[in-house]
């Protein structure tokens, strides 16, 4: 299919029947509570950052830390910055008046555990261009009630190589919580994401394991992107699997994209969105619980559904080479969003029934140099799911523009295949 099939949902003049909440700014402990640390031991923290030499561990002892700049590493090797839990040492950016991320990281084998980050302005922690970094045990968080003033990302490695983000929690974002972009070899185990636009993104990376972990309660809750027009093009190689991806039905307050500096294709995102692959390539995605996401459980999708342009060197807006497997569904009882055009695709125009919740959804669209018809399969699309004859599949016909929107429930094109996705992160699985 080609991009001038889309967009095609500006006919969608409809009443939102949804029951997306703006759940409360739920919180995992009351940083409140803490002793606050003295003006003294806050600039002491600061001037650690500042001074610190190679190969050597910055120590943050119990309390609250009211910071009033950022805490910036630059340019650091082998640095550990140890906190004394994610209960007793937080570092607060609410009243940051310069920069926009509570902690900035440039470096070599850095690691950062055992602390909580809350209200930077931006994002709570960003490393770019580290080589060897590990978030273990890290918060990061906005509890201000306000989320249209919350940071755009919680954990942001980004332009990174092997990241590790371990036993980690991050919340409220309106983008991404646990955000990896622009890297390769990563892993994100074991952590919490809940209450952001996106719970997990991996964007434009290559070689990462994202397994152990529980998404609930964001707008989607796993997300694989490749987006144009980036430092690095096109990433590949990505498992998803043993998450509870649960409940997803968050509303989506992402900054609309034209109204700000922060706005993008997270925006799109329609709330019950378990997973999303979006132009993305050998996606393995297997033995998750995919539960109660009320518009869909997986979408694979290709670029050209945003309607925005494709051309970008380097990068393909196609999504292929996707294997889904032994995952678990729980359709939502509730109906699909239709706050957003690609809930509203799916609420109409579904194989299943006006206003029906899907497992799975592929939009169609393929290049045609792989292939004449959907039928062959072109983009390697292969579900080999549990009972898949009683899931609600549906497979959507685009090419007839906007007023002659097809449907079908026929999977068997996607039924009899396998992908080989190769990853190799067991370098890094030790750290």
């Amino acid at each position: 299919m080609k991009a001038k099939y889309i967009p095609f949902f500006s006919l969608f003049l409809l009443v939102i029947i949804t029951s997306c909440s703006e759940t409360s700014n739920e919180q995992l402990f009351d940083s409140s509570l803490l002793e606050k640390r003295s003006a003294e031991e806050v600039e002491k923290v600061v001037e650690d950052f500042i001074l610190a030499e190679d190969s050597t561990t910055i120590e943050i002892g119990e309390g609250f830390f009211d910071l009033k700049t950022q805490l910036i590493l630059d340019s650091k090797e082998n640095i550990t910055i140890q906190g004394a839990g994610m209960e007793k040492t937080v570092l607060s950016f609410r009243n940051l008046k310069t920069g926009g991320e509570g902690m900035k990281i440039v470096g070599k084998n850095i690691t950062v555990k055992d602390l909580t980050i809350e209200d930077a302005p931006g994002d709570g922690i960003k490393a770019q261009h580290t080589d060897g970094l590990t978030l273990r045990r890290v918060h990061a968080t906005w509890t201000h009630g306000d989320k249209s003033k919350n940071g755009t990302y919680a954990l942001y490695p980004v332009q990174c190589k092997n990241v590790v983000i371990d036993e980690c929690i991050a919340a409220h974002s309106r983008d991404a919580g646990i955000y990896v972009g622009q890297s390769e070899n990563i892993i994100v185990k074991n952590s919490l994401a809940y209450g952001n636009v996106a719970g997990i993104e991996i964007e434009n990376c290559d070689n990462a394991e994202v397994f152990g972990n529980t998404a609930r309660n964001n707008s989607g809750g796993i997300l694989v992107f490749n987006l144009p027009g980036l430092p690095k093009s096109d990433g590949k190689g990505t498992k998803i699997y043993n998450n509870k991806i649960i409940d997803n039905n968050h509303k989506n307050f992402a900054t609309p994209i034209g109204e700000g500096p922060n706005g993008n294709t997270v925006t799109m995102i329609p709330p019950g969105s378990g997973v999303v692959l979006l132009a993305a390539k050998e996606v393995e995605v297997f033995d998750n619980e995919i539960l109660r996401n009320k518009t869909v459980g997986v979408a694979i999708a290709s670029y050209q559904i945003t309607g925005f342009p494709t051309d970008a060197p380097n990068w393909s807006p196609y999504t292929h080479d996707i294997f889904l497997h032994g995952n678990s569904y729980d359709r939502s009882e509730g109906f699909p969003d239709l706050s957003r055009e690609l809930g509203q695709l799916v609420s109409m125009y579904n194989a299943h029934g006006k206003a029906k919740t899907q497992d799975i959804v592929y939009d169609g669209i393929f290049d045609e140099s792989r292939g004449n018809s959907i039928a062959q399969n072109p983009m390697n699309i292969c579900i080999s799911e549990p009972g898949l004859e009683n899931l609600y599949f549906t497979q959507f016909d685009l090419s007839e523009g906007e007023e002659n929107i097809k449907s079908s429930a026929d999977v068997s094109p996607f039924s009899n295949c396998q992908v080989n996705v190769t990853t190799d992160v067991s370098f890094i699985s030790s750290k």
